[in-house]
């Protein structure tokens, strides 16, 4: 009995989700598709599909833009739209921090990371997607998927300003994060 609560507790799970599905607004519309890799960042995975689940990241902006590099949201503590975009990108959510998962998947584009502070293990809710490849990231940041669909969506997200990409105005931002299988 006790094994079959713990198989219906683990078909439950948003851990054993296999992607994201990310409406977006703003100067970018559309959405955006992205095959979870479990098989490399189980930690991660199953964090970002537990937030995504409880509605944490509808409504987050993408707060940092860098054009030819990568776009960053998942700041559900000071990046929800209204919020003070100032503090964007310093917060992270109630979960604790994770350790590395780093892998041999390269940084090209359309993979999708975990940001983190100068501590490797500092992961938690913020994440980022490649506009192009980035290799010197490789084996320092956790791949958490890749964009499946939605790479033109990506491509015309709002852009920041200067070399941290702080983005000046409006964000786009994720109108809703969905948890598929």
């Amino acid at each position: 009995m006790r094994s079959l609560a713990l198989a219906l507790s683990l078909l439950a799970s948003p851990a054993l989700a296999t992607g994201l599905q990310i409406e977006v607004a703003g100067e970018a519309n559309g959405t955006i598709t992205i095959d979870l890799r479990e098989d490399l960042a189980p930690q991660h995975v199953e964090q970002i599909t537990a937030l995504a689940a409880e509605g944490a990241y509808n409504d987050v902006v993408f707060h940092r833009v860098i054009d030819g590099f990568m776009a960053q949201t998942g700041d559900v503590e000071h990046g929800k739209l209204g919020a003070d975009m100032r503090r964007a990108g310093t917060g992270g959510s109630s979960r604790p921090d994770l350790p590395a998962e780093f892998s041999d998947m390269p940084y090209d584009r359309g993979v999708v990371g975990m940001a983190r502070a100068q501590n490797p293990n500092s992961a938690n809710s913020q994440f980022f997607i490649m506009f192009d490849a980035g290799h010197f990231l490789n084996g320092q940041y956790t791949v958490v998927g890749v964009v499946t669909e939605g790479m033109d969506v990506v491509d015309a997200i709002k852009r920041g300003e200067g070399r941290n990409g702080a983005v000046i105005g409006e964000p786009d931002r994720m109108v809703t994060v969905t948890v598929t299988e």
